[in-house]
């Protein structure tokens, strides 16, 4: 009964078509030409809309056709049905033949951390015929390629000091004090605290620009001291690595401890900060510009992978 009545919609829109040119045309041979169809189809066509309509829709005047009133009354619902069908393949056209060829996205440096390898899966399951590059090393970085146009979007951590960028807040993630003695972990550590601290530091070489840094170094020198690490690495993990071996402490987000899961040291323990400390990420994107489909596509699934991983989250 259903492909039945799929079949009779199709017929109908077929049956509006050669109405349609018909009307325009004022004859069933004119019709037949513009559709490239014999003229007796195009008749035939009709004939069985009128049947269904069960009104006349034309009157025969000679070799030429003059439309009823049942058939002007018909005429604008006609058009709407086909363009309604003709918007439906197109939009369903469009995502088949948008969702391919490459996209870039830029991401802050330890997103793998959150969403590991499913991201990149994902895109390629969902749009097999999409080819997709994620690439930053750091949010300065990726910051940086928003700017110059190499990528349509990134998702970093703020500030963004730029206002051709727009900027749409997505979470934050709790800055917490790690290390590998107990007894610094017991209560949370304060800026005075962090002044005396032996730290090792990551992102060694965007020391200036890498938001956690620029917010502890505001913190410490509130405190009267300038940020002097006893060493600075652009790894996370290996400033996790020095810090298990009891040589400094260090910071690292939530999420990035998560992420590591069984290759965090079993020696280390977490602390928050005091006052608590966050770094905030957002989507940015050059003003005034749209994302193309497939940009959009991926930054949905990304952010959705994001807050999936947020979810998850334990006190550690």
């Amino acid at each position: 009964m259903y492909w039945k009545i799929l079949e009779l919609a199709v017929a109908s829109l077929h049956q509006f078509r050669c109405f349609l040119a018909a009307v325009r045309t004022g004859s069933f041979t004119a019709a037949a030409t513009e559709l490239d169809m014999a003229q007796q189809s195009v008749s035939e066509q009709v004939r069985l809309l009128e049947r269904a309509c069960g009104v006349a829709l034309f009157i025969r005047v000679g070799r030429g056709l003059r439309p009823t009133e049942a058939a002007h009354a018909l005429t604008p619902h006609a058009q709407r049905a086909i363009d309604a069908s003709e918007q439906a393949i197109a939009a369903a056209r469009a995502v088949r033949d948008l969702l391919t060829g490459i996209v870039r996205l830029g991401v802050f440096g330890t997103m793998r951390y959150y969403v590991g390898a499913d991201l990149v899966a994902s895109i390629l399951t969902r749009y097999p015929e999409l080819r997709v590059e994620i690439v930053g090393q750091n949010s300065a970085a990726t910051i940086e390629l928003v700017r110059s146009g190499d990528v349509e979007a990134g998702i970093v951590a703020l500030p963004v000091d730029d206002a051709q960028l727009s900027v749409r807040p997505l979470f934050r993630d709790e800055i917490l004090y790690v290390t590998a003695d107990p007894t610094r972990a017991a209560s949370p550590v304060t800026a005075e605290r962090l002044v005396r601290a032996r730290l090792v530091l990551p992102w060694a070489s965007w020391a200036e620009a890498d938001s956690t840094r620029r917010q502890i170094a505001a913190r410490v020198q509130a405190a009267g001291s300038p940020l002097r690490p006893v060493a600075d690495v652009d790894d996370v993990e290996t400033a996790i690595e020095i810090t298990a071996r009891g040589l400094a402490d260090t910071v690292a987000n939530r999420g990035v401890l998560q992420g590591m899961a069984d290759r965090v040291p079993p020696n280390l323990n977490t602390t928050p900060l005091r006052p608590r400390m966050w770094d905030s990420y957002a989507i940015v994107q050059r003003r005034h510009t749209d994302l193309s489909p497939a940009t959009r596509a991926v930054l949905e699934l990304a952010v959705d992978q994001l807050h999936q991983a947020l979810s998850r989250q334990s006190p550690l």
